[in-house]
């Protein structure tokens, strides 16, 4: 998937079911800009730092092309690139001597970031109320000037901690003015300032295009720098920025969309739903059709730790050919590797399983690395509580080459990630995860494992307890190599210490 932006949780008043639910007993947290998030209790229990740190092991990547109405490459989304590529060709920390600075933001997390043309972080983050759009200094972790972009309808009776609609994604265009999907069916775009402010700019109502119980879910731009919107209900549409034209396209009654979407230089758009992946292209009539559909085994139940049953996954591109996803089947989940290419009769080029019997599935995108994608097991985690008190999900990293006739999986290593968006550093020649061993400590770690070995190199303790979990959040390199992850109290920044 990669993300859910934080919704949040009531922490300062009780309610009738607060006994049963463990997130209603922690305090509620300080807000004051510069304070960082608050220690756990049980930081002096566990290791700080274990391992040593890495030696870096450059890995070759095929090139991503830039599309011209994005920020650059690694600075405009979630998952990095057109391409969701979730890898980084920046070298990023290699646990030498690390500094760890985080920010408290009170409850509320910025699952989603891009990085300006300046470096500053732009961050779409939601908690009970709403969400917003922050300017946060990038070493610092000081907010520097937020704006409301929509409220939440808390008498909706959706779920805060699941619900996708609006406030999840956004993309950064190359002149620095972000797009957000938002709860009430519109797209919202936001001008960052040189001096270090945002401005509301346009926005585009989709509400006499859209049903009342539908929403937007995702959004990107083509490389004619066309908007695409997604809904949760299977519409895709296309948005014109100067004149405001807009065309719908109803997919497959049934078919739900729940996390993000990739393009390419060809005029590729690409997109999971809850049954099948799509390439769709703008037709003759500059609406959006459909040039292929591949079904995949979307399984038989809801597994622990995903929003729907299918593909938790966004597609992930490789290279000028390949496409993968992973399904929901049982016993084992897949990673399926495709040909995207034009004219390519078949399609699926392998599908390979990964991580135990009934006891592996991922609500996070996969990671393009070199010749392989990377695969975490988030089987277990199903919700806040479900890692808390000593619980925590089921293990499992795993790498799945990719070769001419067919994939197989090279290791798989047994570090236990909840629910991060991992990320690759391919200057590092390392992928980062976010762990959470079992124990009542409820230690939670950075932990960076070598893309070719598949061993551990490090894992740095950012804290214990509720405040440190990530729930949903990525990953994310600045262009100076720091690490950055958002929890549900704030933003956590990684780097090494200077010689």
């Amino acid at each position: 998937m990669g993300l859910l932006a934080w919704t949040g949780a009531v922490v300062a008043a009780p309610s009738p079911s607060a006994a049963d639910d463990p997130i209603l007993t922690v305090p509620p947290l300080p807000t004051v800009p510069g304070l960082p998030i608050p220690p756990g209790v049980a930081d002096a229990l566990v290791p700080t730092f274990i391992g040593r740190p890495a030696k870096a092991k450059p890995r070759a990547h095929p090139r991503i092309p830039q599309n011209p109405y994005l920020a650059k490459n690694g600075r405009s989304s979630m998952h990095n690139d057109p391409y969701s590529s979730d890898a980084y060709r920046v070298k990023g920390p290699l646990g030498k001597g690390l500094q760890v600075r985080t920010a408290s933001y009170g409850i509320r997390e910025c699952a989603t970031i891009a990085f300006d043309r300046r470096g500053r972080i732009v961050g779409l983050c939601g908690d009970l109320a709403g969400f917003s759009m922050m300017l946060i200094n990038p070493r610092t972790l000081v907010s520097k000037h937020e704006i409301q972009l929509s409220k939440r309808d808390l008498a909706s009776g959706s779920n805060p901690f699941t619900d996708i609609c609006g406030g999840t994604y956004f993309f950064l265009d190359q002149r620095d003015r972000a797009y957000a999907t938002t709860v009430d069916q519109t797209i919202a775009e936001v001008i960052v300032k040189p001096g270090g402010r945002l401005k509301r700019g346009r926005t585009w109502s989709l509400a006499k295009q859209l049903p009342a119980n539908d929403c937007l879910v995702a959004t990107t731009l083509d490389w004619d720098g066309r908007i695409w919107f997604f809904t949760q209900k299977g519409r895709v549409g296309t948005i014109d920025r100067r004149t405001g034209r807009t065309t719908v396209l109803a997919l497959p009654r049934g078919e739900g969309i729940y996390n993000s979407v990739s393009a390419d230089e060809t005029g590729g758009v690409y997109v999971v739903t809850t049954h099948a992946l799509y390439r769709l292209d703008v037709g003759k009539r500059r609406r959006p059709v459909v040039t292929w559909r591949q079904r995949y085994d979307r399984g038989t139940r809801l597994k622990p730790s995903m929003l729907s049953q299918g593909s938790g996954t966004s597609p992930t591109l490789l290279g000028k050919r390949w496409i993968a996803i992973a399904d929901n089947a049982d016993p084992r989940t897949h990673v399926i590797v495709y040909d995207r290419r034009k004219g390519v009769k078949k399609r699926r080029h392998c599908s390979v399983p990964v991580f135990a019997k009934r006891r592996g599935t991922t609500e996070n995108s996969l990671v393009a690395a070199g010749d392989s994608f990377l695969i975490e097991n988030n089987y277990g985690y199903d919700g806040i509580p479900s890692a808390m008190l000593g619980k925590t999900s089921t293990p499992g990293i795993s790498r799945v080459l990719v070769r001419k006739h067919g994939c197989r999986v090279a290791w798989t290593n047994r570090s236990i990630a909840p629910s991060s968006v991992p990320k690759a550093s391919l200057g590092a020649g390392l992928v980062y995860v976010y762990t959470k061993p079992g124990g009542p400590e409820d230690a939670w770690y950075v932990t960076a494992i070598d893309i070719r070995t598949g061993k551990t190199a490090w894992s740095r303790l950012t804290g214990t307890g509720v405040q440190w979990n990530n729930h949903y959040a990525s990953f994310y390199l600045g262009p100076d190599g720091a690490l950055y992850i958002a929890t549900i109290a704030g933003l956590i920044r990684l780097k090494d210490k200077r010689k």
